[in-house]
């Protein structure tokens, strides 16, 4: 099932990318803050998708990993300090 997955990311990764490079009529100008930056929209497209990734992920990354984390460090550490407890002998 992961390997279908992977099979259709990735399929749709390269149509974006076709489409994105496909896409080159006449160019666009950026203005942003600090300088303007002049591309084609296929460009823009695929730079702007990749930012969303990567700001995405950052988010994901600091308000569920790092505190998951932190709680699972908190757990093995709690765990390791506790002592060890024995089962009955018998049955």
């Amino acid at each position: 099932m992961n390997i279908f997955r992977l099979i259709v990311a990735l399929v749709f990764l390269v149509a974006g990318l076709i489409i994105g490079f496909l896409n080159d009529s006449p160019a666009i100008t950026l203005d942003l803050v600090f300088f303007q930056w002049s591309t084609t929209p296929g460009n823009a497209i695929i730079l702007s998708l990749l930012t969303g990734v990567v700001v995405g992920g950052s988010i994901i990354f600091a308000t569920l990993v790092l505190p998951l984390y932190a709680k699972l460090r908190k757990a093995a550490k709690s765990q390791s300090s506790a002592p060890a407890s024995t089962p009955p002998a018998g049955g």
